[in-house]
């Protein structure tokens, strides 16, 4: 018995790591590659005060810390279309982009975010 409770108990654990590393990213490098071949759907996630500071100019804008970003998001998105989420260090992204993976978008999180974008570029 104690055998098939420490069997359950590890699959379990290993089922529910699964489940947070079906996020896929890419680096700020592979992202300006992508930006240079072909306009693709890239959203930033950061407050207004912190897109004052830069941004990317094809990027669109939804504060994640807004009660209402998901509706805000997805009125700006194209469900057909792969979506790449930025924002500051890249884990408020990665936040979002499981919210909108819920929603049924391809997501893309952009690891390091707008601060390693910035020193990169």
């Amino acid at each position: 018995m104690r055998k098939f409770l420490y069997v359950f108990v590890i699959s379990f654990f290993f089922i529910n790591c699964d489940k947070n590393q079906t996020l896929e990213t890419i680096t700020t490098a592979e992202l300006k590659t992508l930006l240079s071949k072909k306009k693709i759907q890239l959203i930033d996630v950061r407050t207004p005060q912190e897109i004052k500071e830069g941004f990317i100019a094809t990027a669109i804008f939804a504060n994640y810390f807004e009660d209402d970003f998901a509706e805000k998001a997805i009125r700006k998105l194209d469900k057909d279309k792969p979506v790449y989420l930025i924002c500051r260090s890249g884990n408020r992204s990665e936040k979002a982009a499981l919210i909108l993976k819920e929603k049924g978008y391809n997501v893309i999180n952009v690891s390091g975010g707008y601060n390693q974008w910035k020193k990169e570029n």
